[in-house]
């Protein structure tokens, strides 16, 4: 099945990834492209509707990205996006100008004419801006569609050719009918269908699999993380024993995850999963370092090494699986894309392991769709809510050198709060909650006695991509479970603080 594709064209904006999931949560699958795509590109790749994004810039400076005349020639309906609203206005004549008052945050507009992108929007309703610069005179054949008090041009377009511009940002939540607008400009500007839809993705990708893997041995490093349990779970179906995969137990998991993986996936599901048991290994090896990067760097090229070991034992393989998802693409340098991070999953393993092509069902997935193919194949809550863990796990969230004690102690806090949140009903509510293990000593009083240990910080964060995030507004009851439970339960705990910081300033997590 040929699904319809809507492009969105990256202009640098930070909210981008943003637009992109929109777009799909409305059922129609997109991709974020880099912004010098070529009219000849974008024809071969054939949309039904192109994005503008955000950006930086500013459309007047020589410096600036830009795009040919010709993409509004091709009878394709386009949506400009802030940066990518004055883009549009300043490639077909129209007048972008520096603000005299800047606008960031809530602001009401009133649409002043309607249209098809204001079906089932009221006349006034609240916007999110975040821009010094803005349109103050459209293109000939275009209309102003709708102002605030200090943006004369809020939304615009061109019925006829099906262009818009919208000066505010209509993808972030704040804004109150944006989804909407983004709805009416897919429905009814592009005449979507809306085909894009996880019961087809799962349909579709496990035929494709069936095709493509049969007969061939296969393996998959099972993380037992969300990524991998569910990239592992589509290509088992497809090709069942055919399908090796390895778990290797480093000791360094939150509490009884090596157990859930096998019990899941070994058990439940009938996978050929091998456990290997590296737990002396990698603790051993820990001993007496502290310095983070360190610490990744050992426990990276240990897995590399057991992993090794347990391929050389079953041989040449034909493929090699990966969980791999979408803003591991674009976050690793995608076309254009400023290389944010260099992620394991894109070009980690494949250097030791003997194997002829890559297989990555999941990536062209945001977090979210993963998770919701793991519901359409029939994983249990546990596994497709689980908490995002990085790689080297609980060693980065204990602050200082690493130990079996140290270890005990924050897999035993962090999942007395992993608890307490699914009690309280927060799991799918934030993004992500855990334990760090301070190395910042205080003195308590517990019981009769005197005691000096290391301070237990709380993180939780809300997010929709992790690029950014807010610390999660956790009621106070809650979090007065979490520290009298972590204070009575778990040794070596006698004060609990909880880290109110945002990202940026901050990371999400503390190493």
């Amino acid at each position: 099945m040929q699904h319809e594709k809507v492009l969105v064209l990256d202009f640098g904006g930070q909210y981008n990834q943003l637009i992109a999931r929109r777009v799909r949560d409305l059922k129609v699958y997109c991709d974020l492209q880099p912004c010098d795509m070529t009219v000849e590109e974008i024809k071969a790749y054939n949309p039904i509707g192109i994005i503008f994004t955000g950006g930086p810039n500013s459309v007047y400076d020589a410096t600036s990205p830009k795009v040919p005349k010709e993409i509004f020639e091709l009878g394709i309906p386009v949506l400009g996006i802030c940066y990518g609203c004055q883009l549009i206005a300043h490639t077909l004549g129209g007048t972008v100008e520096h603000a005299e008052t800047s606008e960031y945050g809530k602001r009401e507009f009133t649409m002043v004419k309607a249209t098809s992108m204001s079906e089932g929007i009221p006349t006034k309703s609240v916007c999110w801006m975040s821009h010094t610069d803005h349109v103050t005179k459209v293109p000939a054949g275009f209309e102003v569609l709708a102002v605030t008090e200090s943006c004369p041009v809020t939304i615009y377009g061109n019925v006829a050719r099906k262009i818009y511009g919208i000066q505010f940002h209509p993808e972030v939540v704040h804004s109150e009918y944006g989804n909407k607008l983004l709805e009416n400009f897919l429905y009814n500007v592009c005449g979507a269908k809306g085909d894009w839809t996880m019961a087809n993705f799962v349909a579709e990708q496990v035929e494709r699999l069936k095709v493509k893997l049969n007969g061939k041995k296969v393996l998959c490093a099972m993380s037992g993380g969300v990524d991998s349990a569910v990239a592992a779970t589509l290509v088992h179906r497809a090709i069942g024993k055919n399908l090796t995969c390895v778990f290797v137990d480093n000791g360094l998991h939150r509490k009884n995850e090596p157990e859930e993986v096998m019990s899941v996936f070994r058990d439940g599901l009938g996978m050929n999963l091998i456990k290997a048991d590296a737990v002396d290994l990698f603790v051993d090896a820990l001993a007496g370092v502290s310095d983070p990067e360190k610490k990744r760097h050992i426990i990276g090229d240990l897995f590399i090494r057991v992993f090794e070991k347990e391929a050389k034992q079953i041989g040449a393989v034909d493929y090699l699986v990966q969980g791999t998802i979408y803003p591991d693409v674009i976050e690793s340098g995608k076309g254009k894309s400023a290389v944010i991070k260099s992620h394991h999953n894109v070009g980690g393993l494949p250097s030791v392991v003997d194997f002829k092509e890559i297989v990555e069902p999941l990536r062209d997935l945001f977090k979210d769709e993963v998770r919701r193919v793991g519901t359409e194949l029939g994983l249990a809550d546990e596994i497709v809510w689980r908490q995002p863990c990085p790689g080297p796990a609980l060693a980065i969230r204990i602050m200082g050198e690493v130990t079996r004690a140290k270890l005990e102690t924050v897999r035993e806090a962090d999942a007395i709060f992993r608890e307490e949140i699914a009690k309280a009903g927060l799991m799918r509510e934030i993004w992500q909650y855990f334990a760090v293990l301070t190395d910042s000593k205080t003195v308590g009083v517990q019981g009769d006695f005197r005691t000096y240990e290391n301070v237990i910080a709380l993180r939780a964060i809300t997010s929709v991509d992790a690029m950014t995030a807010d610390w999660a507004r956790i009621p106070f009851d809650v979090l007065e479970r979490v520290s009298t439970r972590i204070t009575n339960e778990v040794k070596h705990a006698n004060r609990i603080v909880y880290d109110i910081t945002s990202k940026p300033p901050a990371t999400i997590e503390w190493e």
